[in-house]
């Protein structure tokens, strides 16, 4: 099995470095380290700005690969439309078990990234700076290099500066969840969509984007836009990070030239010399087989053109011993649990769509294929936000790469691969603690509790399945499809309120005691009058 990453791997770079100059010397660039590694840097205007990210050709390095300059020009126009000031965001909110290269840099080069973020804050004539983050590493470092900076969020400060510490989840990252959750509110997608350069932070305009982004500006900043077009392809100047995991010998972030052949980054990171395939972009990113890859160079436009995604820079290959449908469902269980639960598309869909990989691998034949082929499309274009979009991307990629595999478990008994489990994923398939001591570590634990359908008093009203779509789907009779089943622990809520709300009595929750000492936790089944204290709160 592979284990969970570092928030900190191996650092490589391919030429000469420009994100990671000075890695070679110290593990963090303090600001005095900085300022010597790098120089200073001259503010620029907002236009002077715009057309620098316009002339290197300046995309977001989050995985939407939306054009800088554009964001840049939209939030100074709204604002002065409005006549607000802006606020600027840097997303350092890196969730997927796949990616590390924008924690390795707030880690690392936390004050490249402020750069740029100040910058933007200074030409957009911004008083609030907020930079999120997910883990304790990256909230410690870019609260350290606020402080070395002088920056802080006093009311009597020019430039209001603070880090906002969100709960480890894939769906934090969305800049709606980041949005929402600086305003106060949870770190979940709000259910509608709406443009941060018009309404963002407080409502006012907000330039959001990822942290390698601001981190490239700030590189252009300094050598100009000519010198940063000599490395990497014309047309997509500069370097790339990438997170390069998997079956691999060295798992490592590494800072490569746009144009570098694939295949020799991860000859770099000790890949199989053929290996199955490689998934492209992360876990909201796509497949390419093992001919595809030596086709491949490291680009947004090369990746796209074979099938693939750059996508948040991760790069993961497989072996051709292991089940890629059976590593793919592992993937596919994991981002159905990362739903944030509000919307049908993703807290009913993905977990349907995981059931049915899983069906295909367990002989499900053809009508199993169709019913995943039909899910995955119906979760598209339909989600408060793009997880139900990348998670069903994952999956058609899964099912167009691997057709004889597909074949095998569809027509056959199966491809006969054992699945070793090398893509990674957090530890217990669930994602580390977000907040210290607060609810989110006890909602990131393992399971606690069973729930039970008595079919003796159901009536098949179908409440539990509004209620609880974590666990209860209803069939084609209008019952639901389980008779008993574990409860995530951020849903135990929702289990209880289920069971009170049965209108025929037939839902029960007991303490799950396997693996527990039962002597000091044997708790008494629940009835529809039993409070939360019941329930080990």
């Amino acid at each position: 099995m592979n284990e969970a990453l570092p928030d900190v791997p191996e650092v490589r770079v391919v030429g000469l470095p420009q994100l990671t100059s000075g890695f070679d010397l110290v593990e963090r660039l303090d600001l005095p380290m900085h300022l010597k590694v790098h120089g200073p840097l001259e503010p620029l205007g907002g236009e002077q700005l715009a057309k620098l990210a316009e002339n290197i050709n300046l995309k977001g390095r989050g995985g939407a690969g939306f054009p800088f300059h554009k964001k840049l020009r939209s939030v100074a126009e709204a604002a002065i439309k409005r006549g607000v000031r802006p606020v600027v965001v840097v997303n350092g909110s890196e969730d997927e078990p796949a990616c590390r290269k924008d924690t390795v840099m707030i880690n690392r080069a936390p004050h490249l990234i402020l750069d740029g973020a100040l910058l933007c804050a200074e030409a957009l004539g911004a008083r609030t700076l907020v930079v999120g983050v997910t883990r304790e590493s990256t909230q410690r470092s870019m609260e350290a290099a606020l402080a070395e900076r002088g920056l802080s969020n006093s009311r009597r400060s020019a430039l209001r500066a603070f880090v906002q510490r969100n709960p480890v989840r894939m769906v934090t990252g969305a800049a709606a969840s980041l949005i929402r959750s600086i305003d106060g509110g949870p770190a979940i997608p709000p259910g509608r969509k709406v443009s941060a350069s018009q309404n963002g932070v407080g409502g006012a305009p907000t330039l959001l984007s990822n942290a390698e982004t601001f981190a490239q500006l700030a590189i252009a900043a300094r050598i100009g836009p000519e010198r940063y077009g000599n490395t990497g392809l014309y047309d997509e100047p500069g370097t790339v990070m990438l997170t390069v995991s998997g079956a691999v010998a060295r798992p490592m972030v590494i800072e490569v030239p746009t144009g570098v052949p694939l295949r020799y980054v991860l000859q770099l990171a000790g890949a199989p010399p053929v290996p199955q395939g490689v998934l492209t972009g992360g876990y909201h990113g796509k497949w390419i087989d093992a001919a595809t890859v030596n086709e491949a160079i490291v680009s947004r436009n090369s990746l796209d053109a074979v099938g693939g995604a750059l996508g948040a820079g991760a790069i993961l290959p497989i072996t051709q011993e292991t089940c890629p449908l059976g590593e793919s469902l592992r993937v596919a269980q994991w981002l159905a649990e990362e739903s944030a639960g509000q919307c049908g598309p993703c807290y009913l869909g993905l977990p349907a769509a995981a059931r049915g990989l899983e069906d295909i691998l367990n002989g499900g034949g053809p009508a199993a294929l169709e019913a995943l082929k039909q899910v995955a499309k119906n979760v598209k274009r339909r989600g408060a936000c793009s997880h139900p979009d990348g998670s069903a991307m994952f999956l058609e990629s899964t099912i167009k790469a691997f057709t004889d595999d597909l074949a095998a478990h569809v027509l056959g008994n199966g491809c006969g691969r054992p699945v070793e489990g090398v893509l990674p994923l957090f530890e217990g398939g669930r994602a580390p603690t977000g907040i210290p001591g607060g609810a989110e570590e006890e909602e990131n634990g393992p399971a606690r509790q069973k729930i039970y359908v008595d079919w003796t008093l159901c009536r098949g009203h179908g409440l539990c399945a509004d209620i609880l779509p974590e666990v209860f789907q209803l069939g084609a009779d209008g019952f639901p499809t389980v008779a008993q089943a574990m409860v995530p622990r951020y849903a135990e809520a929702k289990a209880l309120r289920a069971v009170r709300r049965c209108p025929a009595l037939a839902l029960r929750i007991e303490e799950d005691t396997r693996g527990q000492d039962t002597s000091r936790n044997n708790l008494p089944v629940l009835s529809q009058g039993r409070g939360r204290r019941a329930l080990g709160r």
